[in-house]
């Protein structure tokens, strides 16, 4: 078997309103393996600034998987425990080249007779104008779940938003998440769990930063609004430290990102621990392009979870692959008759 990485840049569409400082490119990368006349090839997720392997080693960690792909299996995964991102693309690629078709990794209903994955409708932060068409498209789109970016702007204008979209829709109709990325202070977040639960918000990821397990497992007693922790779970790579959190936070939902969790094993670890203790969950993509994506949604699938996930972010690139996956009505299809951008893909793999 022989391996290599490639890298390929997403360009992200930045449409007029958006916040300042949003990402304008993504940097992506690729190990593919080749044997014989097959390829495998696996995204590495890599986001900068909240991975926990972006560190400036990286390129030689990928340099030194693909040296040693003739290692085990599982005595190479162990060693990418630092590099998740590494890791799961390395798992992708393996399944891939093992598969009949390489961009099939787990055949099922979603691949072979257009299954569907209810998604969330992301709402990106920026000014209030820009965020109400945000709202509207989505509405006009189908979703029936909303998720919204809170804590960026006037948290004042955030629950106006909030409520002029309570007022169209009730909860049997539109389904509310928001995710406030630790935008509020311990000594705020009750207060404003108190002020969502009267609109009848389904969930708020991560209400305050990470770090602060007594403080979250305080608040997650308390609020009136169910938490999800989601960059909490960043960084944990031991099993009895996963399990240390969840026993002492509780929370009502854990948020699930192979990309940052360190692939698919790992994430289904964490769903065995918060299923033992009662705490519900869901998977969430975390921009990458639609090799990523794709892996990261036929896996979903199989998980047989029928709440709406996090795995509409393949639109917000110029040029990222064309592929069989499609948005319609608030679902994720894999489309059959739509094809791969062999093009492309055929230049990482060479």
């Amino acid at each position: 078997m022989q391996a290599r990485y490639s890298k390929y840049n997403l360009n992200f569409k930045r449409p007029s309103g958006t916040s300042r400082g949003i990402l304008k490119e993504k940097e992506t990368w690729f190990i593919v393996l080749r044997e014989g006349n097959r390829f495998g090839i696996g995204e590495c997720g890599l986001l900068r600034g909240l991975s926990v392997d972006d560190r400036p080693d990286y390129e030689r960690q990928l340099q030194w998987t693909c040296e040693n792909i003739h290692l085990d299996k599982q005595e190479l995964l162990k060693k990418l425990g630092d590099f998740p991102s590494i890791e799961f693309g390395l798992e992708q690629a393996l399944l891939s080249l093992e598969a009949k078709n390489p961009f099939e990794l787990f055949p099922s209903q979603f691949t072979t007779s257009e299954a569907a994955i209810p998604i969330n409708g992301l709402i990106w932060m920026g000014e209030e104008s820009f965020m109400l068409d945000q709202i509207q498209q989505r509405l006009e789109q189908g979703f029936r779940c909303i998720k919204m970016k809170i804590g960026a702007i006037d948290f004042a204008v955030e629950l106006k938003l909030l409520k002029n979209i309570r007022k169209q829709f009730s909860e049997k109709e539109l389904v509310l998440r928001v995710d406030a990325n630790g935008a509020f202070s311990r000594s705020r977040a009750l207060a404003v769990l108190n002020q969502l639960a009267e609109l009848g918000i389904h969930s708020i990821e991560q209400p305050i930063p990470t770090l602060q397990w007594k403080a979250m497992a305080d608040l997650c007693r308390k609020t009136p609004v169910p938490i999800a922790l989601d960059e909490e779970l960043i960084g944990i790579h031991n099993t009895m430290e996963r399990k240390e959190l969840l026993q002492l936070v509780r929370p009502q939902y854990i948020i699930l990102k192979p990309s940052l969790l360190g692939g698919y094993t790992s994430c289904e670890e964490w769903i065995a621990i918060a299923e033992e203790l009662g705490i519900g969950w869901w998977v969430t993509s975390a921009l990458e392009s639609n090799v990523g994506l794709n892996a990261i949604a036929q896996w979903t699938f199989t998980l047989n979870n029928t709440m709406p996930q996090g795995l509409g972010t393949g639109s917000l690139f110029t040029n990222n692959f064309t592929s069989p996956l499609e948005v319609e009505k608030g679902n994720l299809y894999y489309r059959k008759h739509l094809s791969w951008q062999h093009d492309i893909i055929k230049q990482l793999c060479i």
